[in-house]
């Protein structure tokens, strides 16, 4: 039986460029609530919040989106 990996998906904030606040958790659904929750708490203009598969190295989803 494979073990979840507890650091699988990472959830960064970035305020002008820079890394302010990361997050990691071993389920992607909980990454993604914490992903909405701290888009609506911390989504401002210069804000960036990105959800990442740390094991395949894929963006799952960002704020704002990219265009």
């Amino acid at each position: 039986m494979r073990v979840p990996d507890p650091e699988r998906y990472h959830v960064t904030l970035s305020r002008a460029g820079r890394p302010a606040m990361h997050g990691w958790w071993g389920s992607e659904v909980t990454a993604r609530g914490k992903f909405t929750e701290w888009v609506g708490d911390w989504g401002r203009p210069g804000a960036q919040v990105t959800l990442v598969d740390e094991e395949t190295g894929a963006t799952l989803t960002s704020w704002p989106d990219k265009e």
